[in-house]
């Protein structure tokens, strides 16, 4: 209905405008507006979900050490939740990591609420990116010998996620949730074409080379400051 709108407008527009305006204006904008509607359309959401999603394995159902599920605030939350909490009721792993400044909190009291063992819950409340989240992942979870993870996060974020964990040295099974389904085609296609610039940002940058092991056994000292002073370490507290 949107895209019929701004179409109608467009045609409205170049009948009752100069030839004049409509050269120096509306010749340059329309094949932009054109553009914008084609990726915010349903197939245009179709055709990016398949580009950014069409290098990543699928859940092969394999068992491994820990669940890792990485935050993205408001209404993604909970999905994460239900299905962390799905994977480890189904033994795909006896630990659960959550990872997030804003969610990693959230997610700890929430799975606590079930009756997961508080043993099997941890996480970092550090990170503020998809890099940090491995970071500070990586930093504690490699001196618990944690190699094979479970990755849990949204589809169009799963890519760069993966790619940046597994420099990190972590082998990954990537465990994609979808979208929630009441986002239109437009909130859908501006959360993918971000996606896009952070891959392209991220390889440009080297973000996805492969660390050494002596920079895997050695985090930044700037990363270690913080998981004391900030106090990002996330366990469930003790409910009385």
């Amino acid at each position: 209905m949107e895209a019929l709108i701004v179409l109608a407008l467009l045609g409205i527009l170049w009948l009752v405008s100069s030839q004049r305006w409509r050269k120096r204006f509306l010749v340059p904008i329309t094949p932009i507006v054109l553009i914008c509607l084609a990726i915010a359309s349903p197939m245009g959401v179709s055709l990016l979900t398949q580009g950014i999603t069409a290098a990543l394995p699928p859940d092969s159902g394999a068992t491994v050490q820990s669940i890792v599920v990485l935050g993205r605030g408001g209404i993604l939350r909970q999905s994460r939740i239900d299905v962390a909490e799905q994977l480890w009721r189904e033994k795909r792993a006896p630990k659960i990591f959550v990872s997030g400044m804003t969610d990693a909190n959230f997610f700890i009291e929430e799975l606590q609420t079930t009756d997961i063992p508080k043993k099997a819950l941890s996480g970092e409340s550090c990170s503020q990116s998809t890099e940090e989240n491995a970071i500070f992942s990586s930093a504690v979870l490699h001196p618990q010998q944690v190699q094979t993870i479970l990755l849990v996060t949204d589809l169009p974020h799963m890519l760069r996620s993966v790619l940046v964990f597994r420099s990190l040295g972590f082998s990954v099974t990537p465990h994609a949730i979808a979208l929630p389904t009441q986002w239109s085609s437009g909130e859908q296609s501006l959360l993918l074409l971000r996606e896009y610039v952070g891959l392209l940002h991220y390889a440009v940058t080297g973000r996805f080379k492969q660390k050494s092991p002596a920079e895997l056994s050695n985090p930044p000292a700037e990363v270690k400051r913080k998981l004391v002073d900030w106090n990002c370490r996330v366990l469930p507290r003790v409910i009385s």
